[in-house]
């Protein structure tokens, strides 16, 4: 299947979808200039937008990700919600839901979604004609020395619903994959400041919002499963 990614930073979510067989990243969508520039060098010859809002005709995928803006609906934000300046642009990610019909949506944020707009994305996906599945993954479940838990969303058109019911149930306990070995290697103490360190503090940015990969693999295996 083709992959679509909006809000796609470096691409820790479709990697891992593409690592556990969904597809092939088709295009993905993604507003900073260096983020951009990781995306190019991984996938390199794959189209790259600029602007989620300026995507009027998106090219067809049969899977759309992304980990829509937490800025709003974290417990560190203002406290705006889903419908705020940055997080509000969910809406613009269920435009293109409309337009494109994919197969599989598979979303992702931080945990107070479940608070602070779950049932609004729910809303939307039903409007939309997509039943959802969701739940809370971290990684420190696939091996890593912390835990970034996470929301994820799996939702398909409501006309195919198969497989196992994910959402309803609780999730399995989580287990570190076999390939992941122990636990990471920490980054070098270089410090926050340090000369000769090309673009730290966007790689720093950069990978404090991303997506760990592990977790996307986990994620995609179920949504497979889901569809099956």
């Amino acid at each position: 299947m083709r992959i679509g990614s909006l809000f796609s930073g470096i691409g820790g979510l479709e990697l891992g979808l593409e690592r556990a067989g969904v597809g092939t990243v088709a295009w993905q969508c993604e507003a900073d200039p260096y983020c951009r520039r990781v995306l190019a060098k991984h996938w390199p010859g794959v189209p790259i937008f600029e602007d989620v809002r300026a995507l009027t005709d998106p090219p067809g995928v049969e899977v759309l990700c992304g980990g829509f803006p937490c800025q709003d609906i974290s417990v560190g934000g203002k406290g705006g919600g889903i419908r705020g300046e940055r997080s509000g642009l969910f809406f613009e990610l269920m435009r293109i839901v409309r337009v494109v019909r994919p197969q599989l949506v598979i979303l992702e944020n931080v945990p107070a979604l479940t608070a602070r707009g779950l049932g609004v994305v729910l809303s939307e996906l039903a409007g939309a004609g997509f039943d959802a599945q969701w739940g809370c993954l971290s990684a420190a479940g696939v091996g890593a020395p912390h835990l970034r838990r996470r929301i994820f969303i799996v939702a398909y058109p409501n006309d195919a619903r198969r497989g196992k019911q994910w959402g309803a149930q609780p999730i399995p306990a989580e287990q570190p994959s076999p390939e992941c070995g122990g636990w990471w290697e920490s980054e070098p103490g270089v410090g926050r400041v340090a000369n000769g360190v090309s673009g730290r503090a966007h790689r720093l940015r950069a990978l404090g919002n991303a997506v760990v990969p592990q977790v996307a693999e986990q994620v995609g295996r179920i949504a497979l499963e889901i569809i099956r």
